[in-house]
């Protein structure tokens, strides 16, 4: 029999790219998610698969799930500031009463248990790059705090359930991840600069485009995430490219490569927006035998094809 793994924001932009890479190692795949930010187009062409099933619920309702369940991946949640700065309430639920709910069907069904956390829980970070052992700098009462602090419980109540009820639980923190099935809204520098490059409009760079990122491909961020949650280790595992660049840096080779017209403009810099952002990768290296492979020109001549496709 076929295991089965349950998968919350399999609708999403990474969600989605689980749910092919399961598909595609055996498993029967179960994705749960309420749309707010997924989309069912990430998912369309998996519907035919009789290991598939799709089912629209809000994880921060309690979840019902019949018959054996294997693994659960607690994916779901707004994951860029646009969309955590529009739904603060929604992305405060998901990462406690979401986190909640989906460790009690681990709980219930004997499975094992991935979270989906991310690098904001460094906040605007005093350390770089930034190992798992740096507990981070975070404003929790600014704009942000909503979903630093989401995700900060969130591996708090993981760690909780894994030493009471002895759950099998692993936690990937996120660094930036890119590739198809990015929204053209989702407000973040790839598919906004590309978006912008693509209709030769301005380039909008926040502050002087000085703050650092580390852009990570989406499948080599899955196959990293696959081989933690086959893995032994329970504490957190940085998840992402090592290779730090400038915003400014990005602009300038996305504009390179979409043959642009767009000239780079700046704008102000949001709230709490971090300064650098680094993932020290020597643990996933370790334990996961993982890193990288996939070039940041490689990665975003695909994406910037996907953008060709969908760009209005």
């Amino acid at each position: 029999m076929k295991k089965t793994v349950l998968i919350t924001g399999g609708a999403g932009f990474i969600g989605s790219h689980l749910c092919e890479l399961l598909l595609n190692k055996g498993y029967r795949v179960i994705c749960l998610d309420n749309l707010i930010t997924g989309k069912m187009s990430n998912i369309s062409r998996l519907l035919k698969n009789k290991s598939f099933k799709f089912i629209k619920h809000n994880v921060s309702e309690y979840i019902n799930i019949k018959g054996p369940v294997h693994y659960v991946l607690h994916f779901a949640s707004p994951a860029s500031p646009i969309d955590y700065l529009k739904y603060p309430i929604q992305t405060l639920k998901v990462g406690s009463l979401g986190t909640h709910n989906a460790l009690g069907v681990a709980k219930a069904k004997r499975a094992k248990f991935l979270l989906a956390s991310t690098s904001e829980v460094y906040g605007d970070p005093l350390v770089n790059p930034q190992p798992e052992s740096y507990w981070g700098n975070v404003n929790t009462v600014g704009p942000r705090g909503v979903y630093d602090e989401a995700k900060r419980f969130a591996e708090a109540i993981t760690m909780a359930y894994h030493r009471v009820h002895k759950i099998d639980t692993k936690i990937t923190r996120i660094f930036n991840t890119y590739g198809e099935r990015m929204r053209e809204e989702d407000g973040r520098a790839i598919p906004n600069f590309i978006n912008q490059a693509l209709n030769n409009k301005p380039i909008t760079v926040y502050g002087n485009g000085s703050q650092t990122r580390s852009f990570c491909y989406v499948s080599d961020l899955v196959d990293g995430i696959y081989r933690l949650l086959m893995s032994g280790e329970h504490y957190p595992v940085n998840i992402g490219n090592p290779n730090e660049m400038t915003l400014l840096e990005l602009a300038k080779v996305i504009i390179k490569l979409t043959g642009s017209k767009g000239k780079i403009v700046f704008n102000p810099l949001p709230i709490d927006d971090p300064k650098v952002r680094h993932p020290d990768i020597a643990k996933a290296k370790k334990i996961l035998k993982w890193q990288p492979e996939v070039g940041l020109e490689a990665g975003l001549i695909r994406t910037i094809n996907y953008f060709k496709g969908v760009s209005i």
